[in-house]
């Protein structure tokens, strides 16, 4: 099975970002971007990829140890960007160094129950909110979100998250998204 760890934001978070994005999709170009769903958002943590399933009690017993190691903390989402012109993000400001401890953490504990964790580039929290299916310069989009800045929410869980590829060909379909197990973090 497909599966990454991740921390997914509260509907109240969510839903205030979906506000703030709502004009961008009428911006020129907009019909040529992938817009994310917003019940699909979460910051990555560990992206694990193929997983056998004799891996999953190893895997879900250091995950579990992992999130009871590091304390709730507060985030909100903040600070737009992109990667080139290929996709638009949306990153966060608070305990950003608590997140990056928890990612580390989930991909240690990932590899130690024999799981190999994308581990390529540094962590950077960030949402995806829209990839380029065409040629579509991204700044303008980055510029009408630059100043938004969401009410704090608190992280207070780890969840591994199953990635359902689309399977039928159909133009458009979007990844699914199920969480396998979640922890409180804290002890």
């Amino acid at each position: 099975m497909r599966l990454f760890a991740a921390v997914i934001p509260p509907d109240a978070a969510v839903a205030e970002l979906a506000t703030a994005i709502a004009p961008l999709r009428s911006l020129p170009g907009a019909e040529r971007l992938r817009w994310t769903e917003p019940a699909s958002w979460h910051f990555t943590l560990a992206f694990l990829g193929e997983v056998d399933e004799a891996l999953l009690p190893a895997l879900t017993e250091r995950l579990d140890r992992a999130a009871h190691r590091h304390a709730p903390h507060e985030l909100r989402f903040a600070g737009v960007g992109r990667f080139d012109d290929r996709i638009l993000w949306v990153g966060a400001e608070g305990d950003r160094i608590a997140l990056r401890d928890l990612a580390r953490s989930t991909a240690a504990g990932a590899r130690r129950a024999g799981v190999e964790a994308d581990g390529k580039r540094p962590f950077r929290a960030h949402l995806t909110l829209a990839r380029a299916a065409g040629p579509v310069h991204l700044r303008p989009y980055e510029e009408r979100l630059a100043d938004f800045s969401g009410t704090p929410w608190a992280v207070d869980r780890l969840s591994l998250v199953r990635s359902r590829l689309p399977a039928s060909g159909v133009p458009g379909e979007r990844p699914r998204y199920e969480t396998v197990a979640s922890w409180g973090l804290g002890g």
